[in-house]
């Protein structure tokens, strides 16, 4: 990822981490039709600091460089776990929450000349809903009875594990439905004449969205479960 300057222009930083549209938006900086100024200026114009802004771009940059660091060659179950939670898991409750106004104002504003969008928002709500409910569930009561199972064998919650990760299969499979929907109403994320600067950004973080889902479950389904699977 390239290096971020003062002079770098506000939608030049947003198309390389998405995720500082979130901080712009806050400090009322246009990041999208009037872009295509520094960092510097645009944050001279709102009367802000601009090293100071610079640095809270620099924060966003390094948090979500890690949520996108490769997994390496090898984890045990339990390592894998962790990692899981603090790259996946981390990542939906942080950007499911901060993309829904954005998808929400999409359809609003281009819904009716775009009727696609409407869908868009409806799946994404529902995909939204489906990811948060199912990593809480894992947080809160598969992967610790994963971790008691690994580390104190107990043949009791082996059994109840194994029904729990085929419930949990389930529910990557309707994800990976929802992810395939998106995709064929987007027409593979294709973007019209007339997008503008929200436009591309809804559907660049869609984009990393569903990559981010599908390493997840990927994750999930054939490494992590099976290996629960085998232990037990």
């Amino acid at each position: 990822m390239s290096t971020i300057t003062l002079h770098t222009h506000v939608s030049d930083i947003v198309s390389s981490v998405p995720q500082t549209a979130d901080l712009f938006r806050s400090l009322r900086i246009d990041f999208c039709c009037g872009g295509q100024i520094p960092l510097e200026n645009a944050a001279a114009q709102r009367q802000l600091d601009p090293e100071a802004v610079l640095n809270q771009v620099k924060l966003l940059q390094d948090k979500f460089e890690k949520y996108q660091e490769s997994r390496p060659a090898s984890l045990g179950a339990l390592e894998l776990i962790e990692h899981i939670q603090h790259k996946h898991h981390a990542f939906l409750r942080d950007e499911l929450p901060a993309l829904t106004p954005y998808v929400t104002k999409l359809a609003r504003v281009h819904g009716e000349r775009h009727p696609e969008l409407l869908r868009v928002q409806e799946l994404f709500t529902q995909l939204k809903k489906e990811l948060l409910e199912h990593t809480q569930d894992e947080d809160q009561n598969v992967f610790p009875l994963m971790v008691r199972v690994i580390t104190e064998s107990e043949t009791d919650a082996g059994k109840q594990l194994l029904s729990l990760i085929s419930g949990l299969e389930e529910e990557h499979s309707s994800a990976g439905s929802i992810l395939q929907e998106l995709r064929e109403v987007t027409n593979d994320w294709e973007l019209p004449d007339d997008a503008c600067g929200t436009y591309r950004l809804v559907y660049q973080r869609l984009a990393g969205l569903e990559k981010d889902t599908y390493d997840h479950i990927h994750l999930e389904n054939n490494v992590l479960f099976q290996e629960i699977r085998t232990l037990l």
